[in-house]
C-alpha cells in the first residue's frame, strides 16, 4: 500500500511540475529545471526500487535468521528426547543437559520374538510373545560428536538464551506424560530490520510462515514433539544460506 502511495504521489508531482513549467518558468531557466527534475526523477526511482525491495531483501534475511535458530532447536529437541530416554522425563537445566551429552550413556536392547505353550482350558495353544534383553551401553556423545552442543542454547544472533519449560500434562485420565517447550521472540531476532516489517512478521498467521511472535520446538498444552516452523526449514535441499 506504501509503494501505491508513493507511485500516486510521484505522478501527481509529475503533472503538477509540468504545468508550472510551462505556465511561468522562463524559457532561459527550463534547462536548469530540468536538472533539478531529473534529480528529482531519479530521487523518486530510488524511493519506489526500494520500496519493492525492502520486503524482499527482508525475507530473504529473516528465513536466514530463522534457519540458524532452528538448528539449534532441533539440537535442543534432540537433546532433550536422548535425556528422555535415559531418565524418563525432560530437564530445563542446560548443565544437567551438557553434563548428560558428556558423561552418561544409554541403554542398548534387543527385542527378541519367541513363542511358548500356555493352557487355555483343557488345551494348550502357541502363545507369541517379545522380551526386551539389555545388550548394553553406549555413550550419548557417540550421537553429538557432530554437533556444537555447548553453544545450542544460545539464540543466534541475540544476546539470550533459548526459554526452556517442562511439566506433566494428563494425556488420558490418570495417566501423566512429561513434556517440554523451548522458544525465544522472533522480536529479537529482527530487531535491526525495518520495524514495520517486524510488525507485520510478528502477526504472521500463512501456513508458509512461522505463526506468532515466537519459535518454538515442544509444547506444554500437548504430547508434541514439533516445531512450529513450516516444513520449509525441514526440507534438507531447502536454498538457505545459514553461513552468513
Amino acid at each position: 500500500m506504501n509503494l501505491i502511495l508513493m507511485i500516486l504521489a510521484a505522478v501527481v508531482v509529475a503533472v503538477l511540475l509540468a504545468i508550472v513549467i510551462v505556465k511561468f518558468v522562463p524559457l532561459k531557466l527550463r534547462p536548469l529545471v530540468s536538472i533539478l527534475l531529473l534529480a528529482v526523477s531519479v530521487y523518486l526511482g530510488y524511493l519506489i526500487y526500494n520500496g519493492v525491495m525492502e520486503p524482499i531483501r527482508f525475507n530473504i534475511e529473516k528465513k536466514v535468521r530463522y534457519a540458524k535458530v532452528i538448528e539449534r532447536l532441533k539440537l535442543i529437541r534432540k537433546a532433550e528426547l536422548k535425556y528422555k530416554e535415559a531418565k524418563g522425563v525432560y530437564t530445563k537445566s542446560q548443565d544437567k543437559l551438557i553434563n548428560f551429552i558428556e558423561n552418561d550413556s544409554l541403554v542398548l536392547t534387543e527385542t527378541v520374538n519367541y513363542t511358548e505353550m500356555e493352557k487355555r482350558g483343557a488345551i494348550e495353544v502357541e502363545v507369541s510373545k517379545k522380551r526386551i534383553d539389555t545388550t548394553g551401553r553406549e555413550p550419548v556423545l557417540k550421537y553429538f560428536k557432530q554437533d556444537d552442543y555447548t553453544k545450542m542454547f544460545k539464540v543466534p544472533g541475540s544476546d539470550k538464551d533459548f526459554e526452556i519449560k517442562t511439566s506433566e500434562i494428563e494425556k488420558i485420565p490418570g495417566l501423566f506424560v512429561p513434556v517440554f517447550e523451548v522458544k525465544t521472540d522472533k522480536k529479537s531476532i529482527l530487531k535491526d530490520l525495518a520495524p514495520h516489517l517486524v510488525k507485520q512478521e510478528l502477526e504472521a498467521v500463512e501456513a508458509d510462515q512461522i505463526k506468532g511472535a515466537n519459535i518454538s520446538v515442544g509444547s506444554l498444552e500437548e504430547v508434541s514433539t514439533g516445531g512450529n516452523w513450516p516444513p520449509f526449514y525441514d526440507n534438507p535441499n531447502a536454498k538457505i544460506n545459514t553461513k552468513k
